[in-house]
């Protein structure tokens, strides 16, 4: 599914689409709506990167073991594991 953002929306919000997907990504991790897997792949960066994104606002990376398990099923759907 694709979302379209009109480009005026970004620039008054003075984003690009890439840091909108980045704000995205950061907001519904921290409403426990995304994984941390979840989350990176969103805002199209790599795990350890958006763990540093993270941690560059002071959110803490809340993983447990639920979300280890399903980002664990995730990466096996993938063929990644």
């Amino acid at each position: 599914m694709a979302v379209v953002i009109p480009d005026e929306t970004l620039y008054a919000a003075h984003l690009t689409a890439v840091e909108l997907k980045q704000e995205l990504a950061v907001l519904l991790f921290q409403q426990d709506r995304l994984t941390l897997m979840q989350a990176a792949e969103l805002a199209n960066m790599p795990s350890i990167q958006f763990q540093h994104l993270l941690a560059s606002r002071c959110i803490s990376p809340h993983y447990d073991v639920p979300e280890f398990e399903q980002d664990l099923a995730t990466l096996q759907q993938l063929g990644m594991f």
